[in-house]
C-alpha cells in the first residue's frame, strides 16, 4: 500500500485483521512514524520512482497494490500505475470521498489559476495548499505581507517556505485536518479576505473549511481535484477480502 492519508489508515486497520503480509510505502519521515507501530505492517519510507516500485513489487511477490495516496499526488499515482503495467499484480486506487459545496466558492483547476484570480484582488490571503506550490504565490505583489501560509510541521516544508520568504507571523506550521473553530480563529487572526485550499474531501477537513469561510465571510478559492476512477475505502476492503 502507498499511504499517508486517512483512507490509508482505515484500509490498513482492516487489513491487519486478515491473513496478509502488509508493506506500507510512505514518502516522508512523518508518514513513517504514523505507521511503524501498527502490528503486521512493514514500513518503507522515502519516495520511489516507477522503476524502484516495480523492482519492489517483483522482489516481494506482491499480489495487490493499493494506491491510497493524496488526491493531488498525481506524480505518485502515475509512477505506481506505470510500475504495475504488464504485471499480474492487481492495482486498486482508493479514492477520497468528496464533500458537498453548499456555499458559493471560486473554483479553479490549479494553483496557477488561483494566483491569476488573486492578482485582481486586495486583502490578506490564507493559503492552505501545501508548501510544494508556494512559489506560485510569490508572483503576487506584496506577498510577504499579504499572504499567510499554513504548512505541515516538518523540516522540509518549513525550509522551503522560509526560503521563499514566508516567515514569522506569515508562516503557520500545523498538522490537520482542522476543526471549523480552529479555521475560523486562524482566518480572523490574519484578517483573511481570501482562503485558498484544495478540494481535500471529507477526510481532509474540507467541510470545516467551507463552514469557516461562510462564518467569517471569507472568499473560498478551491482548487478542484483531478477526475479519477477508483474505489471507496469500503470497496477496497471488500475487494482485498475476496482475494485472501
Amino acid at each position: 500500500m502507498f499511504a499517508g492519508t486517512t483512507e490509508g489508515h482505515l484500509v490498513i486497520d482492516a487489513l491487519t485483521k486478515m491473513r496478509v503480509d502488509i508493506y506500507v510505502s510512505v514518502a516522508t519521515e512523518y508518514g513513517r512514524i504514523s505507521f511503524e507501530y501498527i502490528p503486521k505492517v512493514k514500513v518503507i519510507s522515502g519516495r520511489m520512482d516507477a522503476e524502484a516500485i516495480r523492482r519492489f513489487i517483483i522482489g516481494k511477490e506482491i499480489d495487490i497494490v493499493i494506491d491510497a495516496t493524496h488526491p493531488f499526488a498525481q506524480a505518485a499515482t502515475a509512477n505506481i500505475k506505470k510500475a504495475c503495467e504488464g504485471l499480474s499484480t492487481e492495482l486498486i486506487r482508493c479514492l477520497r470521498e468528496s464533500a458537498e459545496k453548499d456555499i458559493e466558492v471560486v473554483s479553479v483547476m490549479s494553483v496557477k489559476e488561483a494566483v491569476d484570480y488573486l492578482r485582481k484582488t486586495k486583502g490578506n490571503i490564507f493559503i492552505a495548499t501545501g508548501s510544494k506550490e508556494l512559489a506560485a504565490y510569490t508572483k503576487l505583489e506584496g506577498y510577504r505581507e499579504r499572504c499567510y501560509a499554513r504548512v505541515l510541521p516538518i523540516w522540509g516544508a518549513l525550509e522551503e517556505s522560509m526560503r521563499l520568504g514566508f516567515q514569522g507571523r506569515n508562516l503557520i506550521a500545523m498538522q490537520g485536518p482542522f476543526s471549523k473553530e480552529l479555521n475560523i480563529a486562524m482566518l480572523r487572526h490574519v484578517k483573511a479576505s481570501y482562503f485558498v485550499t484544495k478540494e481535500s474531501g471529507k477526510a481532509g477537513g474540507f467541510r470545516e473549511k467551507l463552514q469557516a469561510a461562510q462564518e467569517t465571510q471569507t472568499v473560498l478559492v478551491v482548487i478542484e481535484r483531478p477526475d479519477e476512477q477508483g474505489m471507496s475505502v469500503e470497496e477496497v476492503i471488500r475487494r482485498v477480502r475476496q482475494n485472501v
